[in-house]
């Protein structure tokens, strides 16, 4: 299961990408993920770099780790996330110039097994549902901020 949501945004690609790939600011964007902070000797977004998570929904916290699996700056960035090590989910970011700035596009990949989805329907009943209405929530609050500077 996957989806993805797109947003044009007026500033130009290395800014958008700067934005996203900083994850311990996307708590700025995102309703689920607060922040985080590299890990294993990582100091920022980098291909292979570690990243433990911090997410909430509602009053349940729990924090996932992560692994930059693409970093091609500044038109690809994606990681991979599990939880306890088993997988959850790989987030992708797509940003392609446009005449006023950028397009980018936000794509969310379910990798989770039976276990994982069975325990993750306690936090969010409707995944797939959360995932649409969350992705387009990030790209709005990622233009809004990123516009306004």
């Amino acid at each position: 299961m996957d989806y993805s949501d797109s947003v044009d945004i007026a500033v130009p690609c290395e800014i958008a990408f700067a934005a996203i790939s900083d994850l311990t600011s996307m708590g700025k964007y995102s309703p689920e993920n607060t922040g985080g902070s590299w890990t294993r000797g990582a100091r920022g977004p980098a291909l292979g770099a570690r990243f433990r998570g911090t997410n909430s929904n509602g009053k349940i916290e729990w924090t996932t780790t992560v692994r930059v699996t693409e970093f091609h700056e500044p038109s690809e960035f994606a990681f991979a996330v599990s939880a306890f090590g088993l997988k959850v989910a790989t987030w992708a970011y797509r940003i392609e110039a446009t005449p006023t700035g950028c397009r980018v596009t936000e794509t969310w990949t379910d990798q989770r097994g039976r276990i994982v989805a069975s325990q993750g329907k306690k936090i969010t009943p409707d995944r797939l549902g959360f995932v649409k209405t969350s992705i387009r929530q990030t790209l709005d609050s990622l233009k809004d901020a990123l516009e306004a500077k």
